[in-house]
């Protein structure tokens, strides 16, 4: 491939020989944008240091040639002298390469024209992060002395402005500058190719070499070169799989795409496994070795509808998909990606309803005593009625919150709207207690100075206040857990293990959490009266808690039956819908008054 600017000439050849498959699919599309700048700092270097010919080697092993007295000539082998001055890092001067042993078995060294070249003299080319990625090579037909002090600066300073070039380059759009793959622009370029040369189909290729969270914490730990050099790694062993005359693109930070050069023809299941299983093989990357969870997608393409950007979004949405498959690899489904559409619609919207509107609110669910039937506390419930979707239950808006960084923000809105509604009915002389879900994202440091911050503002005494965490969340964390919980108990506040079962606690984590509350889950309540197991489950657990010294909450109850059972175990509090649905504000004080009748009756509270 040429690139002719007067006499410039690029050229795409590794160790002496034309480019393998491989590699001509990484450089070809790259290879047809000369780096810019390059001819004007090869002129300047050509007549400041008076040389017949300035090349820009690429450690890729593309070259950019500008010659004084040749034509762009034909393409020719990179001879070892420009390999090695392009890898090495470090500059060099050879007054006469002739004379030189190294090269004694070596064909003459040559530029775009036949003609011999006697002198050579390099400098490192570098990006204006630091990377080294070739040299700039000065070279001229007659041995010289060398290069006095005033040369060796304008061979520098041609080194820097080539860098220069190297990195406009990339931020134009046409090459990653980490991978020195074409970019995303190149990527539409060639589907908007095929479109105009005729094509019908096409078969598109995303690979999701690692979950974004993932790779940050990558470029946390090791640093970006580490980022950098797993990147280059993986483009490595994609180009290695990829079929003959398949150009590979890098349209993100870590997501690669293709299209593959036979439109009608898919790719075969043992091909993508193949490609997965390399994908998944750990990388030793700068002598750390790392595993990757990959995710290959595939899009099945009507190039006459190509559409702006949509076809890649398409396609990484199957990759996507692919990296929380078993098989590591997927085709477009039109449903999934509507799905992943709605969960982006409303990761938008309750970012708005927790800044900006009213649609948020609590429901609470009464819990209590199983002795007397007295209501103890409340959990606050967060509900979500959106003004176009109506109900969004929290089974989907609240994992949504946790994927997209707003749970510590939906917490924070719990937190403030229940203490604040609390301190409302306290007030009014309701002595109850209120319960409060706590995540994972909100389990730092910082938990304890919330909790006390939004007492305060609200003036209600900590200790009527009850933290509920899940027993996964609990197990989750380090030796930090610990103090956090001892830090909610100094403050005052109760600590519930909520959803107790689910979870995988063994009794040595157990009696070192220091929690005040055991919440048995209702999975193992809703079936104890058809399930022997499942009540034997729960009343040795009932029995264990009491033991270690917690107060033992049973949720699910929902019909008498269950009731009575519970009654009979060693059990302090029960919720559920026999004792109560979740209620508004506005129904919690009637709720309150009214007899207990559940405790006595059978259906009285399942309102």
């Amino acid at each position: 491939m040429h690139t002719t600017v007067e006499h410039t000439l690029g050229v795409t050849l590794v160790d002496g020989e034309p480019a393998p498959a491989g590699e001509t699919a990484r450089q070809a599309a790259a290879d047809q944008y000369t780096v810019p700048g390059f001819d004007a700092v090869a002129r300047l270097a050509a007549a400041s240091l008076d040389v017949a010919m300035v090349g820009l080697v690429l450690d890729s092993g593309s070259a950019y040639w500008y010659s004084r007295d040749a034509g762009t000539g034909d393409t020719h082998a990179l001879h070892p002298l420009y390999l090695e001055a392009a890898r090495r890092g470090a500059g060099q001067v050879l007054p006469d390469i002739a004379a030189d042993a190294r090269f004694r078995d070596t064909p003459p060294l040559t530029g775009p024209s036949p003609a011999t070249l006697r002198f050579f003299a390099c400098e490192p080319v570098f990006t204006l992060s630091g990377r080294h990625v070739g040299a700039l090579c000065v070279m001229d037909h007659a041995p010289r002395n060398g290069l006095d002090a005033a040369g060796l600066d304008a061979l520098r300073d041609a080194a820097r402005l080539a860098g220069a070039g190297v990195v406009l380059g990339g931020y134009l759009g046409r090459t990653d500058p980490v991978t020195q793959l074409p970019h995303r622009s190149a990527f539409f370029e060639d589907l908007r190719n095929r479109q105009k040369n005729g094509a019908q189909r096409a078969w598109l290729i995303a690979i999701e070499v690692a979950p974004v969270e993932r790779f940050n914490a990558f470029v946390r730990a090791m640093g970006f070169p580490y980022a950098d050099e797993l990147m280059r790694a993986v483009a490595a062993r994609v180009l290695d799989w990829m079929p003959p005359q398949t150009h590979l693109y890098q349209v993100g930070v870590t997501r690669f795409a293709a299209v593959l050069p036979d439109g009608g023809k898919p790719l075969t299941t043992p091909q993508l496994d193949t490609l997965v299983a390399r994908l998944r093989a750990p990388f030793d990357c700068l002598d750390i070795p790392l595993t990757l969870q990959p995710g290959v997608g595939l899009l099945d393409l009507d190039v006459r509808q190509v559409d702006g950007a949509d076809p890649l979004r398409r396609v990484m949405s199957a990759s996507y998909a692919a990296q929380r498959s078993p098989r590591g690899w997927a085709l477009y489904e039109r449903s999934q990606d509507e799905r992943h559409r709605q969960e982006f619609f409303l990761v938008t919207e309750l970012a708005a309803a927790l800044t900006e509107r009213t649609e948020l609110y609590l429901q609470y669910q009464p819990r209590v005593s199983l002795s007397d039937g007295r209501c103890v506390a409340v959990e606050a419930l967060a509900r979500w009625r959106h003004p176009t979707l109506g109900e969004v239950p929290p089974s989907q808006f609240v994992p949504l919150a946790e994927r997209a960084g707003l749970m510590r923000s939906l917490t924070g809105w719990v937190l403030d709207n229940g203490v604040a509604q609390l301190a409302a009915w306290r007030r009014d002389g309701l002595d109850i207690g209120l319960s409060l879900n706590i995540s994972n994202a909100d389990f730092d440091a910082d938990l304890v100075t919330r909790l006390e911050g939004v007492a305060d503002r609200h003036g209600v005494d900590p200790r009527v206040l009850e933290l509920e965490f899940t027993e996964s969340t609990l197990l989750a964390h380090n030796d930090a857990t610990r103090r956090h919980l001892d830090a909610v108990r100094e403050l005052g506040a109760g600590i519930a293990i909520d959803d107790f079962g689910t979870g995988y606690s063994n009794l040595a984590s157990l009696r070192q959490m220091p929690a005040t509350c055991l919440k048995i889950d209702q999975s193992f309540v809703r079936a104890m009266d058809a399930s022997r197991h499942d009540a034997a489950i729960v009343r040795s657990t009932a029995a264990l808690a009491h033991d270690l010294g917690f107060r033992v909450v049973v949720e699910g109850v929902e019909n008498r039956r269950i009731y009575e059972t519970v009654r009979r175990m060693a059990c302090d509090e029960v919720q559920g819908f026999h004792v109560s649905r979740p209620l508004s504000a506005a129904a919690v004080p009637p709720w309150l008054e009214r007899p207990a009748d559940w405790h006595h009756a059978d259906g009285g509270g399942a309102l």
